[in-house]
């Protein structure tokens, strides 16, 4: 999300595949020399959804990153690079959706492509950070480097020397050296500095460090760093830390803090099964928590946990499906969060799981009232995406649905819907996890609606 058209209101950019345009935008997918159907990537306003812009700009797409800074004389300030499946690489002004750049990429064909898209230091010295694609190719996992300013490559691909799957991360030592992690087999982390990699691809010295403590752990055979993980990884977060970044790893049996410089675990907690990303947000003043989504089906649990420390701070039983949308938070005016999860329609009779058969639930937590649910809204339609944002600051808070097919193969029809946070609470249904409570249903709906919202620090 970004504010496009200069309104100060945020303003929603996706990607959607089709033959045409919009009936606003007379394009067609052959105009930009694609067959149909291809990826159109629209802007839409936060203000009152109208289609800011919209273009053909690539065949089928198997990665997508947005806010990706571009140099002062671009004239473009930011770009959505895309991964084109044929094998291009593609740069777009995210403010007037002109190609910025076209690259056609060296990835061969039998190449799966490992997200996310990682952005890492200005390695050719232009002002723009560089992009990192991570991809596996047969049993090896490589990396490719390209300028973040012109799409070319930076030298040549490399092995990582791994056997990792996706969910890679950049992450930054104590020392100030930048190393790429990889869950790989049987619960072990394994990295690579950046340092290490570029050297490889362009047979040059780089400036960037390595960290004398991490290549002692390294080993540097298979890459593998010491792990405490429990089965297999998940999901590996940076998080913040004490002296910098900490590392949030889950894996199928645990979710584990580890010390961003040392490895070693802060706390850990036993999970049954994680299906979605860890989400941050402050159920305390300015004190961080981790919202962990444990269990699956009429057993999830919602686990609102203290990141220094692990200890649970919150927990409740929400049955939901697989398909539900991740959880999220917006920080609120007096520094704590107000928590969004997605759950089944009734709390307590959840015998129906068929994903066709039950209404999908938003619900609303604040933690000045942790006896208390707000069910937003709920629908039956499959939901494609789901964010909550500020997007106006200070002022309204809303979420965004985007309900489509469940396949991306499959036609039928898109929808955007952006609902004011406010008007929801004033017309949500009150659930009272406890007996007893001083304010009646209104009362609550009142108060939650006088909520105020900030942007993240």
């Amino acid at each position: 999300m970004e504010d496009i058209n200069r309104d100060r209101i945020q303003d929603v950019l996706f990607l959607y595949k089709n033959t045409n345009g919009s009936n606003n935008f007379n394009q067609s997918c052959a105009d930009e020399g694609f067959s149909s159907p291809c990826a159109f990537v629209a802007a839409v306003s936060g203000a009152n959804g109208s289609i800011l812009w919209e273009k053909p700009a690539a065949q089928d797409v198997s990665l997508v990153e947005c806010a990706i800074p571009q140099p002062r004389d671009s004239g473009a300030s930011s770009a959505c690079v895309l991964m084109d499946r044929p094998g291009s690489f593609i740069a777009v002004n995210s403010f007037t959706g002109e190609t910025l750049w076209n690259r056609p990429s060296s990835l061969g064909r039998n190449t799966s492509i490992l997200s996310p898209l990682l952005q890492v230091p200005d390695l050719d010295a232009d002002g723009v950070p560089d992009l990192l694609v991570v991809t596996q190719e047969g049993k090896e996992v490589n990396g490719y480097i390209y300028s973040g300013s012109t799409g070319h490559q930076i030298g040549h691909r490399a092995s990582l020397g791994v056997d990792g799957t996706s969910g890679s991360l950049l992450h930054v030592t104590r020392a100030g050296a930048h190393y790429i992690l990889l869950p790989c087999v049987a619960g072990f982390l394994c990295g690579q500095s950046m340092k290490d990699l570029y050297e490889k691809v362009t047979g040059r010295d780089s400036p960037l460090r390595r960290d004398l403590r991490w290549e002692d752990m390294l080993n540097t055979t298979n890459h593998k760093l010491l792990s405490h993980s429990s089965g297999a990884i998940h999901y590996l977060m940076n998080v913040p830390g004490k002296g910098g970044e900490d590392l949030l790893l889950v894996s199928s049996e645990a979710c584990v803090l580890l010390d961003g410089q040392e490895l070693a675990p802060r706390w850990t907690i036993s999970t049954a099964q994680v299906l979605r990303k860890p989400i941050l947000g402050h159920y305390k003043p300015d004190t961080l928590a981790v919202v962990i989504e444990n269990g699956t089906g009429t057993d999830r649990q919602i686990l609102l946990l203290d990141l220094s420390t692990g200890a649970i701070l919150w927990s409740q039983a929400l049955p939901g499906l697989a398909g539900d949308p991740q959880s999220a938070s917006l920080p609120t005016a007096d520094h704590r969060s107000a928590f969004f999860f997605w759950g089944l329609h009734e709390l307590t009779s959840a015998n129906q799981m068929e994903p066709g058969d039950t209404q999908h639930s938003l619900y609303m937590f604040h933690p000045t009232l942790p006896g208390i649910l707000l069910e937003l809204v709920n629908i039956s339609a499959n939901i494609v995406a789901f964010q909550v944002a500020l997007f106006e600051p200070g002022r309204h808070a809303a979420c965004i649905l985007l309900t489509g097919p469940a396949s991306p193969d499959t036609p039928g029809l898109v929808s955007m819907v952006k609902h004011k946070i406010q008007d929801l609470i004033l017309s949500s249904r009150v659930i009272h996890l406890a007996d007893g409570g001083p304010d009646n249903d209104q009362a609550i709906r009142d108060r939650l609606s006088r909520l105020r919202y900030r942007s993240e620090a």
